[in-house]
C-alpha cells in the first residue's frame, strides 16, 4: 500500500515546489520587463531554419512510394564558438555530426564550419564603415534587406546571435532615438536618414533600448550598480548644509532668496558668514 502512494506524492511535491526561472532567483528578480523582453527575443524565440529546409504542414506524401509520412522539422545540433561573437555570421554556426568517408568503415565525427571572410560594411545611421568577419549568407541577407542597417534592425536577436551584431543594433537604435546627431553637419542628409529609419523606433521604448543587447552578466551588473547608487548614503554635512539653507531661506535672508537648490553652490556665500575664514584683501 505504501509503494502505491509514492507516485501520487511525487506529483504533489512537483506541483508544490515549482521550478523557478532564472528571473526569480536573487538579484535577477529585480531585472526590468525591458530586459526580459530582449531575453525572450534572444534566447526563447525560435530562430529561423538555416542548416535545414523547413517544411510546412504536418504530413507529406512520398513521391516514390506514395506513403504518407509525418513532417518533422528537427533542428540540427549547432555549436556557437566564442569567435561567433567577433563577427556576423548571418545565423550560421558550426554543425556537429558524423561523416562516412569509406563505405567499408565506420562513420567518424565531423564538424562543418562556415566559410568566413573579411569585408567592409557601411552603416548609414552611424555614418561609418566597419570591417567585420561575415559569411556568404550574411552578405546575401544584407543585399536582400537593401542595406546593413535594415538587416540589423529587421532581424530578431535570436537570428543575429552575435554580440557584435546586437551591440551595433543597439547603437543604431540609440542614434535614431537621438535624431541622428552624427549627421548634424549635413541637415538635409540627417533628415533623410532619420525619416528612412525612424519607423523602427516604434517597436521599442527608451528603456527597452537601454537594456537591449546586454548579456546576462552585464544586465546583473547594471541592476547591481543601480541598487548601489540608490542606496548610497548621503554625507551628513550635505544634509546639515541643506537644512541650514532651508532655515535661512525661511528666515528671509537676502543672500539665500535667489540662491539655487544645489548645495554645492552655497559654499561661496556661506564662507562670508564664517568669522574665521580668510578675508579678501582690499
Amino acid at each position: 500500500m505504501a509503494s502505491s502512494r509514492i507516485p501520487g506524492t511525487a506529483r504533489q511535491l512537483s506541483k508544490t515546489f515549482k521550478h523557478r526561472s532564472r528571473f526569480e532567483v536573487g538579484i535577477a528578480a529585480e531585472l526590468p520587463a525591458a530586459y526580459k523582453k530582449f531575453w525572450r527575443e534572444w534566447k526563447v524565440l525560435k530562430p529561423a531554419a538555416v542548416h535545414f529546409v523547413s517544411q510546412e504542414g504536418r504530413w507529406r506524401r512520398d513521391e516514390l512510394t506514395g506513403e504518407t509520412l509525418p513532417i518533422q522539422n528537427i533542428s540540427l545540433p549547432l555549436k556557437h564558438p566564442s569567435e561567433i561573437h567577433e563577427g556576423i555570421w548571418g545565423g550560421e554556426a558550426v554543425v556537429k555530426g558524423f561523416q562516412k568517408r569509406d563505405p567499408m568503415r565506420r562513420r567518424v565525427p565531423h564538424y562543418w564550419v562556415p566559410v568566413l571572410k573579411r569585408t567592409v560594411v557601411k552603416s548609414e545611421v552611424l555614418n561609418t564603415h566597419l570591417s567585420v568577419t561575415v559569411t556568404d549568407r550574411t552578405i546575401r541577407l544584407i543585399n536582400d534587406h537593401y542595406g546593413f542597417d535594415h538587416y540589423l534592425l529587421k532581424t530578431p536577436a535570436c537570428d543575429l546571435v552575435s554580440m557584435l551584431a546586437l551591440k551595433l543594433k543597439k547603437q543604431i537604435l540609440i542614434e535614431l532615438m537621438n535624431g541622428c546627431q552624427r549627421l548634424s553637419y549635413d541637415p538635409i542628409k540627417q533628415k533623410q536618414i532619420y525619416e528612412e529609419y525612424k519607423t523602427y523606433l516604434s517597436s521599442y521604448t527608451p528603456e527597452e533600448i537601454e537594456w537591449y543587447g546586454l548579456t546576462w552578466y552585464e544586465a546583473l551588473s547594471k541592476i547591481a550598480k543601480q541598487k548601489e547608487a540608490a542606496n548610497r548614503p548621503v554625507p551628513l554635512k550635505n544634509v546639515y548644509r541643506k537644512n541650514l539653507v532651508d532655515k535661512l531661506k525661511a528666515a528671509g535672508i537676502e543672500e539665500t532668496k535667489n540662491s539655487p537648490d544645489d548645495i554645492s553652490n552655497t559654499t561661496s556665500w556661506l564662507s562670508k558668514m564664517n568669522p574665521f575664514g580668510k578675508k579678501d584683501e582690499a
